[in-house]
């Protein structure tokens, strides 16, 4: 609701294209630090109530970004915005986690396919106020007292704190070898939303600038993208139950990178498109099973472990559009592609990070590490 707002918000605010990407920044840095805040909270005293706490926090600040007149204003509603939301964003999945746990087979990237669901109801519904001329301010109160009614509807079924374990051995015993997994877990994420975030913001610009094609027609290929991003989700989970998570990332990972190199190499628009669509089938597995991973170490502190694997994927997800844009200046957009190309064949190579037992043990039959 937020996104599709911007440029109504942007011209009542009366700023420019790049004061607005400085703002911007602020929604980013929010977020961050709401992420690592609520990792170690959520190990304290419950993702449930974070999750509470952060979902009426963001209800809340929803409302900022409509109401906001002047510059500071629109910055300071944006990095609460990102605060509520980055705290949201690791409360429910690590509350996602101990579900699955409970659940006792693969369910993450269901709840993923229900965000995806969400994002775009939430789009086609901002598309349908904007149309009907309703300002900024009045739709984004209307999503605002809607979250609120969420929080209080399905917070009580949500899982009440339990006391997890140390490993056998000690905490201190087994502290270099989780913060070493979780760093390689969080190397991981950065990668491939990295390649998420510049297939975001470019998908449409790069095959408007390759093929000659209209702002409409560009569009498709971030709707190709992101339908089988959605579709993907909801059969991710079944796919990962029968060969495990070490093979949804790597066969996932390579998908992908045969999506981006068909987007690199085609000079046909229902070509190219089709790589966009096979760029987001790819991908779509492959985070929730490291969100899962990272939430079943087994250290005792599965909430700070997801907030740092989080975190570093958002930076990823961040930095990808803005390390495209900066190559552009050399290369272009299309040769530009080559960096997420990269990015999903090393992490199809680094796939076994993923590896886990327990509830939902991984049955990884491809036989490789």
């Amino acid at each position: 609701m937020w996104v599709v707002h911007i440029p109504s918000i942007e011209h009542r605010v009366g700023i420019s294209h790049s004061t607005l990407g400085s703002l911007l920044l602020f929604l980013a840095v929010g977020a961050i630090a709401g992420m690592q805040l609520s990792g170690p909270l959520a190990d304290r005293y419950g993702s449930r109530r974070m999750v509470v706490l952060a979902g009426s926090g963001l209800a809340a600040a929803t409302l900022g970004p409509g109401f906001a007149v002047t510059t500071w204003q629109l910055g300071a509603a944006l990095a609460v915005f990102g605060f509520a939301n980055g705290a949201l964003d690791v409360s429910m999945n690590s509350q996602a986690v101990e579900a699955e746990q409970l659940y006792g087979r693969p369910i993450m990237s269901a709840f993923h396919g229900m965000f995806s669901v969400g994002g775009v109801l939430g789009s086609l519904i901002g598309f349908g106020t904007l149309a009907a001329s309703l300002p900024p301010y009045v739709t984004l109160a209307c999503s605002s007292a809607v979250g609120f009614v969420a929080v209080a509807a399905f917070s009580r079924p949500l899982l009440p704190h339990r006391a997890i374990d140390p490993p056998v051995g000690g905490e201190s015993s087994s502290h270099g070898r989780f913060s070493s997994r979780v760093l390689a877990l969080g190397a991981l994420a950065f990668m491939l939303m990295l390649a998420e975030g510049v297939a975001n913001d470019w998908s449409a610009l790069q095959v408007k600038e390759q093929l000659g094609a209209s702002n409409a027609v560009a569009a498709l290929s971030f709707g190709a993208f992101s339908a089988t991003m959605t579709v993907g989700r909801f059969t991710a989970d079944r796919i990962s139950a029968r060969v495990g998570p070490v093979a949804v990332v790597r066969v996932g990972a390579l998908i992908s990178a045969v999506g981006m190199l068909t987007v690199v190499t085609s000079g046909l628009l229902p070509l190219t498109l089709a790589g966009w669509a096979l760029f987001g089938a790819g991908l779509s597995g492959c985070i929730p099973q490291i969100f899962t991973t990272a939430g079943n170490l087994g250290s005792g502190s599965a909430g700070t472990n997801m907030s740092r694997v989080v975190g570093m994927g958002y930076v990823g997800f961040l930095a990808g559009p803005a390390v495209i844009g900066w190559i552009t200046t050399v290369v272009s957009l299309t040769t530009a592609m080559l960096v997420p190309l990269m990015c999903v064949l090393v992490a199809a190579g680094f796939a076994g990070v993923v590896r886990r037992g327990g509830p939902t043990t991984d049955r990884d039959h491809t036989g490789s590490s």
